[in-house]
């Protein structure tokens, strides 16, 4: 059988490298794997069977005539999926799952931030204000016991979210577009609905976090109309897509104080504009697109692609296949 060409878009001497290697390394002469980036890459291109990259230009497509296969590093791929790419039926699988943890991880910080009143705290200890006069302890820092943390979009991301909430006493709702089918079923929630359900469910949470692609249908999914439906004094979260919220209505609903709070890590235009009035806003904890990053990254790439390139060598369905009927 001849091997397969594997190109991974990056510099052979890099770190990143070093998990493809080692997570490849079993497949001998099955495959011959090259690493190339730059001026290497465009050169490497017109051999390649397989590719694994964040995505390829139009012109860097037009290279590799070979191509297969392109394996996005990347979860959300909606620009990766180019008519020059999908036109030739190459197939497009993404990263999903490799983001779970850290990406988990970020949105429980911002969540019990807001619950522990850290933003204002930190402003007054950058005061050097010693704040703690309070009428009754009912005005200071909160619990997340007994709260309503509400996922919109239960897939890797949103199990990990749940995961992680469980042990703080939350009631967990979730919203996924098809709740037949779940990534984890032992992922455990107190109560799973359709889309079709988000705004009865959106008036009944105390956090909600959004975990979704962004798709034709996840566009604007937060408009004014939805923010005036969230409970007064709810908080909102955003990882997935800057377009997956109205950021007008956002910025009216949190200077109204209608929404107790916001923690963003994605924007409508990134880099967010200097003149963005999100940066002034104290009821608004602001991350710079950062949720996704993890020193463990391509180490849960490399694994996912080998798993994925054992069963294309092999003829068998690939994970995380892009379709572009759904959007992801």
């Amino acid at each position: 059988m001849t091997a397969a060409q594997v190109l991974i878009a990056l510099r052979p001497d890099s770190a990143d490298a070093a998990p493809f290697r080692a997570a490849l390394a079993h497949f001998g002469n099955r495959i011959t794997l090259a690493f190339a980036a730059g001026p290497e890459l465009a050169r490497a291109l017109p051999d390649a069977e397989v590719v694994v990259a964040q995505g390829l230009s139009d012109d860097e497509l037009a290279l590799a005539q070979r191509l297969r296969w392109l394996s996005s590093w990347a979860a959300g791929v909606e620009r990766v999926a180019r008519p020059s790419l999908l036109s030739r039926g190459i197939v497009l699988t993404n990263a999903s799952g490799v983001h779970g943890p850290n990406i988990a991880e970020h949105l429980l910080a911002m969540i019990l931030m807001f619950t522990r009143a850290m933003p204002r705290l930190h402003r007054a200890q950058l005061a050097r204000r010693w704040e703690r006069s309070l009428a009754s302890r009912a005005e200071g820092p909160g619990e997340l016991t007994g709260k309503t943390l509400l996922i919109v979009g239960l897939g890797r991301i949103g199990e990990a979210v749940a995961t992680r909430a469980r042990p703080f006493g939350v009631r967990l709702v979730a919203v996924k577009h098809d709740p037949s089918t779940r990534h984890d079923a032992g992922v455990a929630v107190d109560e799973l609905v359709g889309m079709d359900a988000l705004d009865e469910v959106l008036g009944r949470a105390d956090h909600v976090c959004l975990t979704v692609p962004l798709t034709r249908d996840t566009d604007r999914l937060i408009d004014a109309r939805r923010l005036a439906i969230m409970r007064a004094g709810a908080y909102l979260y955003n990882i997935s897509r800057g377009a997956v919220i109205d950021q007008a209505a956002l910025v009216d609903a949190l200077r109204s104080g209608r929404l107790a709070g916001a923690g963003l890590d994605v924007f409508e235009h990134e880099p967010l504009p200097e003149h963005s009035p999100l940066w002034d806003l104290d009821n608004v904890i602001l991350t710079p697109h950062v949720a996704g990053l993890t020193p463990h990254y391509f180490e849960r790439a490399a694994a996912l692609f080998a798993e994925n390139l054992d069963r294309f060598l092999s003829g068998r369905p690939l994970r995380n296949v892009y379709d572009p009927v759904r959007g992801y």
